[in-house]
C-alpha cells in the first residue's frame, strides 16, 4: 500500500531557501529602522495561558484563536453534560493553552511580570510567527510574521508621530510603490457613536466599519442594523461615509460633527498634535508624508483606545501591510492598570507579497553565496583552504566545492544556486599564484591575483 503523500496545512507554507533570504532581506530592513529609533529586541514564547490572550481581541479574535489540546488525556476534567453546552464551555474544559494571535498582547503579560526590570518607557520590538484560524486566501495566512514595534509607560504624542516616520522610513527604503498611511482615533469613533444616539455601543460600531474595504458600506449597514442600531443612527452616519476634502476641510468637517462629544473632540486633538509633531520633525506639512485622516478607519481590534494606523498599498489586492495604535489600559487585564501604551507592526508576509508582485527585490538579494572554490583535487584542495578562509575574512561569502568531481558539475551547482563568480584553480595557477576568476553570468574569465579577486567580488555587492 504505498504511503499518503506529504501535505502542508492550510495557510501554511514552506520557505524556500530563496525565499528565506529575500525574507531575511526584509526583516533586516525593518530591524535597523527599529534599532535607529532605540528599540530592544524581544521574544516570547509561541504558547500562551488561554487566560492571557482570550477576551482581548474581541468576539471575533477569540473565534480564531488555535487552542492547543491539554497533553494526555484532554477529556478527564469533563463530565458528560459538558458537550451539551457548546464548544466555548467544552473548549475551556480540553485545552488551557494556545498560540499568540497577536505579539502585543503577550507584550503586554511581559510588561507586567517584568514590570520593576524594566526602565520606563520601555521600548521594544519583536519579530516572530503568530497564528489565526482564518480562510486562507492571497494575502492572509494562518501562520505569518509580524514585526512589532512598541513603547509602554508614556502617552507622549511624539509616539504616534515617530510610529508614522518609521513606516516611511522601511517603506522607502524597500522602494514599494505609492502606498498610503491611514490614520484615525478611537475616541473620535467613541464620539461618532454619541452623537448618532448609539452611546456605550462604539465596539460594536468599530467592528463593522473595519469590514468596509470588505464588504462595502451596504454590508456595513447590515451589520450595524444585526448589532441593533437603529435606521436613523444608521443614516446620521452618512455624512462619515462620504468625508472628502483636504486635510485641513476633514478636521473642519469632524469637528462639527462630534460637537459638544467630550471624547470625539479629545481624539481630534490628538490627532491634530500627532500632525504637528509630524510638521516639526520633517518640515513638511503632514499630508505629504504618505498620510490620510480616514474617519472610517476602526481596527477591529477591541484593545485600542486612541491613535489607530493602517497601511494600504496602491494597485494591489493584497490587504493592510501595517498597522497598530495606541493602548491605555492592555496590562490593567494583567492586574498592572493605567499604563498606556502604543505600537504597530508590519506584516512580513504581506510586504513580501507585495515586493514580489512588484518585482521590488534587488537583483541579488538571493545571493548568498558569492564566491566558489572549484575543487580539482586533494593538492588543489589543501592549497585553496587557508586563501578560503582569507576571503571570508575580508567579508566574502565563499565556499569550496566539497569534492573533486568534473568541473561541469561544479559550475552546474553554481549556476543553480546563482554564485556569481567561480574560481578555478589547477598546477598552473598554484605555481604561479594567480587565480581564474569566471563571471558566470557574463560569461567570461580572466587571471587575477588574490588583491584583484576580492576587490572584484566586492564590487559585484
Amino acid at each position: 500500500m504505498a504511503k499518503p503523500k506529504p501535505s502542508l496545512a492550510k495557510g501554511t507554507r514552506d520557505y524556500t531557501p530563496s525565499m528565506m533570504v529575500r525574507r531575511y532581506y526584509i526583516i533586516d530592513t525593518i530591524k535597523e529602522t527599529f534599532q535607529r529609533y532605540g528599540f530592544l529586541p524581544l521574544e516570547t514564547p509561541s504558547l500562551e495561558n488561554l487566560s492571557v490572550l482570550l477576551g482581548k481581541y474581541g468576539e471575533e479574535g477569540d473565534q480564531l484563536l488555535f487552542r492547543i489540546l491539554n497533553s494526555g488525556d484532554f477529556l478527564k476534567k469533563t463530565r458528560a453534560d459538558d458537550f451539551q453546552k457548546g464548544y466555548k464551555h467544552l473548549s475551556s474544559k480540553i485545552a488551557e493553552k494556545g498560540l499568540r494571535y497577536d505579539l502585543t498582547v503577550p507584550f503586554a503579560r511581559f510588561v507586567v511580570m517584568h514590570q520593576h526590570d524594566l526602565a520606563m518607557p520601555f521600548k521594544r520590538y519583536q519579530i516572530q510567527p503568530v497564528w489565526r484560524g482564518d480562510s486562507p486566501q492571497r494575502g492572509r495566512y494562518r501562520e505569518f510574521y509580524q514585526c512589532d514595534a512598541d513603547v509602554v509607560g508614556t502617552g507622549s504624542l511624539l509616539c504616534e508621530a515617530e510610529i508614522i516616520l518609521m513606516i516611511n522610513r522601511v517603506l522607502q527604503k524597500l522602494r514599494l510603490p505609492p502606498y498610503t498611511i491611514k490614520l484615525n482615533n478611537r475616541k473620535i469613533l467613541t464620539g461618532i457613536a454619541e452623537q448618532i444616539g448609539a452611546k456605550g455601543k462604539e465596539g460594536a460600531l468599530c467592528v463593522a466599519i473595519d469590514k468596509l474595504d470588505k464588504i462595502g458600506r451596504e454590508g456595513v449597514t447590515e451589520e450595524l442594523q444585526t448589532r441593533g442600531f437603529t435606521d436613523t443612527a444608521i443614516r446620521q452616519l452618512a455624512p462619515i461615509f462620504d468625508f472628502q476634502g483636504t486635510l485641513t476641510e476633514k478636521l473642519t468637517l469632524l469637528e462639527d460633527f462630534l460637537g459638544d462629544s467630550t471624547d470625539g473632540q479629545q481624539g481630534l486633538t490628538e490627532l491634530k498634535q500627532v500632525f504637528t509633531y509630524l510638521e516639526a520633525y520633517t518640515g513638511k506639512p503632514a499630508d505629504q508624508a504618505n498620510l490620510a485622516f480616514d474617519v472610517t478607519l476602526a481596527r477591529g481590534l477591541s484593545y485600542y483606545t486612541g491613535a489607530i494606523f493602517e497601511v494600504k498599498v496602491h494597485d494591489t489586492t493584497i490587504g493592510s501591510i501595517s498597522g497598530g495604535g495606541r493602548y491605555d489600559n492592555l496590562t490593567g487585564a494583567f492586574g498592572l492598570p493605567d499604563v498606556t501604551g502604543v505600537g504597530f507592526s508590519f506584516g512580513l508576509d504581506r510586504i513580501y507579497d507585495v515586493m514580489e508582485e512588484f518585482a521590488l527585490f534587488p537583483e541579488h538579494t538571493e545571493t548568498t553565496t558569492q564566491l566558489l572554490f572549484t575543487n580539482f583535487d586533494a593538492t588543489a584542495e589543501k592549497y585553496l583552504l587557508p586563501i578560503l578562509e582569507a576571503v571570508r575574512a575580508v567579508g566574502i561569502n565563499a565556499e569550496i566545492y566539497p569534492s573533486a568531481v568534473k568541473l561541469d558539475k561544479q559550475l552546474k551547482y553554481a549556476n543553480r544556486k546563482g554564485v556569481p563568480y567561480v574560481v578555478l584553480v589547477g598546477s598552473e595557477e598554484m605555481a604561479t599564484q594567480t587565480f581564474t576568476l569566471k563571471n558566470m553570468e557574463a560569461r567570461t574569465q580572466e587571471t587575477v591575483d588574490l588583491p584583484t579577486l576580492i576587490t572584484t567580488v566586492k564590487e559585484m555587492r
